[in-house]
């Protein structure tokens, strides 16, 4: 019985150990660390609403960013024949 009253304060303390590991040696490599798995793993044990944002996160990084999508931008670059293209506001009021 006293291994499971320790088990949650041990695990804090391994968490904050990692943490400060972690960012000692990883200052320049982006990406989610050991860390941030864990507390997004454990807080989705409890809320289930953090395990749909997690599920929408992976899925939406996983997804194409296309500019094609929706109305054209108001200023288009092409850097390969090396032409912009600007397009005047059509709500002066704007």
């Amino acid at each position: 019985m006293a291994i499971l009253a320790f088990s949650i304060p041990g695990s804090v303390v391994l968490l904050v150990l990692v943490g400060l590991y972690e960012t000692r040696r990883r200052r320049n490599h982006p990406g989610r660390t050991l860390s941030e798995t864990y507390v997004n793993e454990f807080t989705a044990l409890f809320y289930g609403t953090k395990r749909m944002e997690l599920n929408h996160r992976d899925s939406v990084s996983m997804m194409r960013d296309d500019d094609a999508q929706g109305a054209p931008p108001d200023v288009g670059v092409d850097l390969d024949r090396g032409v912009a293209v600007l397009r005047p506001d059509d709500d002066p009021g704007r």
